[in-house]
């Protein structure tokens, strides 16, 4: 009987060993899609990381500056919802003429920008400073109509302290204030 109970416990000892190394690798899979998601997103829309640069400084295209201001504006709100990202895909896609997948795409390697810089709040000093450097002109109308998108799209339609701050940030970067 001991000998039966023994065995018992060194198969289920194994089975739940097994099981572990399985939920391991299936999450390391999980991460390695995440990363090849953003790496396809670069390559497609074609941003190129340039050697011993921050990758934001990196950015020759203004639309994924914009794309990744929204989701920090966004994201400086609270935890936000199904129905503002869309709201934010949807307003990506009206104000600088990008399709579905080329929007999506943006919103994609938007966010590992803004992990890159460490937060929404510091993304959205890096983000805007760059953005007047690539197009002052041409950029600010397609960003503050996005913006005020994401905005309307808030919980309760206004905006929170934290992204009046970030416009702030942003008007200051651009020379508006």
């Amino acid at each position: 009987m001991p000998v039966i109970l023994g065995l018992l416990g060194a198969i289920t000892l194994a089975f739940i060993w097994i099981m572990r190394m399985r939920n391991a690798a299936e999450m390391t899979h999980e991460i390695a899609g995440v990363a090849q998601d953003v790496l396809s997103a670069a390559r497609r829309l074609g941003f190129r990381r340039k050697l011993n640069t921050h990758p934001v400084d990196s950015l020759d295209e203004p639309k994924l500056a914009i794309g990744a201001l929204g989701i920090a504006f966004l994201e400086l709100g609270g935890l936000p919802t199904a129905e503002q990202q869309n709201a934010l895909l949807k307003s990506l896609q009206a104000h600088t003429g990008q399709n579905l997948s080329d929007a999506e795409e943006t919103l994609i390697l938007g966010r590992w920008l803004v992990n890159e810089a460490n937060g929404p709040e510091p993304a959205i000093t890096r983000l805007s400073r760059r953005l007047a450097k690539l197009d002052r002109a041409g950029s600010f109308t397609p960003l503050m109509a996005v913006l005020n998108d994401v905005a309307k799209a808030s919980r309760d339609g206004s905006v929170s302290d934290r992204q009046r701050d970030a416009l702030t940030e942003i008007a200051r970067a651009f020379k508006l204030s």
